[in-house]
């Protein structure tokens, strides 16, 4: 894996750029109130002034026709010496259309704070070909403009990964979850959603700690990426924690276990610490994917020692963890813990 860069931590004060880089809805007449609340949130919460780039809100039709004016929102914002960060307005399912028009050279050079999930995967495989570490986490439509506010685990996890540069220490799971999908309109802004318990991680196999750097996304994302030039070397799999998880699009399990075996037989799985897999979005096929990682992972691949973890707190569900890629994590198997060892900013 390899020692990526660790941008600056943010401050209050500081200006962030917002970016549609794949479905352009922030701009959308009918949503963009719910954009508004994000930035209003994340003025209060943290103290951030949140500004668009030229194209951020020009709407779902007109991004859609035009990856490079995505891209170009991108590398303007890493040029940018005045913005401090920047964050996804939401994921989609197009970022990768815009690959051709990126300059790894920019990021590379410029580094500063990325955040996202979901179809933000692509957008951090490119942060990583240009050796910046970026986080894997909320979005500005989604959890900062939470219905009644953002939830405070998700809130914590923003102030120790971007806010604060000592190690993020204990990574321990939501006490409660949602996976309830309420539509964004202004009706419902004030409707809270149903809460359930969490039941915690499941160490389904491992001995010991074990520690490792940190990669991975969500699972239909980087089937988009397999064969492009943002594919890493099967090197920079050595010794990772792989995260994976999947989105609302609920694959059935059977996509779960062809992915895995690509993986499997690539070689990454073997050459993994760990595997980590986040909560299924709503819960659905909770027990079917447990049984296909372990069918793949241990009974077809034969990697009986390989620690996996399973229902952690990150992805599509609702409170979620930030995660720093390139940075250094730890399973305990035994204590049935997980930790960041390290800061994800300086």
């Amino acid at each position: 894996m390899l020692n990526l860069i660790k941008p600056e931590r943010l401050r209050p004060g500081d200006k962030i750029a917002a970016v549609s880089l794949s479905w352009g809805g922030a701009g959308d007449p009918d949503l963009i109130w719910r954009y508004q609340l994000g930035k209003e949130r994340l003025k209060t919460e943290f103290g951030l002034e949140v500004v668009e780039m030229e194209n951020t809100l020009k709407g779902s039709g007109f991004l859609y026709e035009h990856p490079e004016k995505r891209a170009a929102d991108l590398m303007e914002a890493f040029r940018d010496p005045s913005i401090k960060g920047i964050f996804s307005c939401i994921g989609g399912e197009d970022s990768i259309r815009m690959l051709p028009y990126i300059d790894f050279e920019t990021i590379r050079g410029n580094p500063k704070i990325f955040l996202g999930y979901s179809d933000s995967t692509v957008t951090h495989f490119m942060c990583m070909k240009g050796r910046l570490s970026s986080f894997y986490g909320p979005s500005i439509l989604a959890e900062f403009a939470e219905n009644n506010g953002i939830f405070e685990y998700t809130a914590n996890w923003i102030r120790r990964m971007l806010f604060d540069a000592s190690p993020a220490g204990s990574a321990d799971p939501a006490e409660y979850w949602t996976g309830e999908r309420l539509e964004w309109t202004a009706d419902n802004r004030h409707i809270d959603k149903k809460m359930e318990r969490n039941g915690g991680y499941e160490f389904l196999q491992g001995r010991g700690k074990i520690r490792g750097r940190l990669t991975g996304g969500c699972m239909e994302v980087m089937e988009m990426i397999k064969c492009t030039e943002l594919w890493p070397d099967i090197e920079l799999f050595n010794d990772a924690i792989l995260f994976l998880e999947t989105s609302e699009d609920m694959p059935e399990p059977a996509y779960i276990g062809r992915w895995l075996r690509n993986y499997g037989v690539q070689g990454i799985l073997g050459r993994l610490s760990a595997l980590v897999w986040g909560k299924p979005y709503q819960g659905k096929y909770y027990e079917e994917y447990k049984e296909m990682i372990l069918k793949v992972v241990v009974h077809e691949m034969g990697l009986y020692d390989l620690p996996i973890v399973y229902n952690m707190s990150f992805g599509h569900n609702e409170p979620m963890m930030c995660l720093p890629y390139g940075r250094m994590a730890e399973a305990d198997c035994d204590r049935q813990t997980f930790a960041i060892l390290e800061s994800g900013v300086v």
